[in-house]
């Protein structure tokens, strides 16, 4: 990844936390929601945002819910970074679970 593309998706990274933080009952139906990782194409027009989704009453409920707000909160994050990125990527949803397959990982060791 190029150092453009790192700066881009440390920016995303750090206003997606934010955004997801104050609008935690709204956007992610009372889950905690945290962005673990951002990824950007080559050509700067998408970015991968890998979310965990912890303390819901239904975690996949509130995966989706953010999945169909994804053009909302694009067009919340463009207003925050309008002075530091020319155009808005789109932003691409997907859940990183990794935590839960380390959890069940180490369930089965014991």
């Amino acid at each position: 990844m190029s150092v453009r593309q790192e700066k881009i998706a440390s920016v995303i990274k750090k206003e997606l936390g934010t955004y997801f933080q104050r609008n935690a009952t709204s956007v992610g139906k009372g889950a905690m929601v945290t962005v673990t990782t951002v990824r950007m194409s080559p050509d700067l027009s998408i970015a991968k945002v890998y979310i965990s989704i912890f303390g819901g009453k239904d975690n996949d409920d509130s995966f989706d819910h953010i999945y169909s707000q994804s053009n909302s909160i694009r067009y919340e994050i463009s207003k925050l970074v309008r002075n530091q990125l020319r155009k808005m990527p789109e932003l691409h949803f997907y859940r990183d679970d990794s935590l839960d397959y380390a959890q069940e990982i180490d369930n089965l060791l014991k």
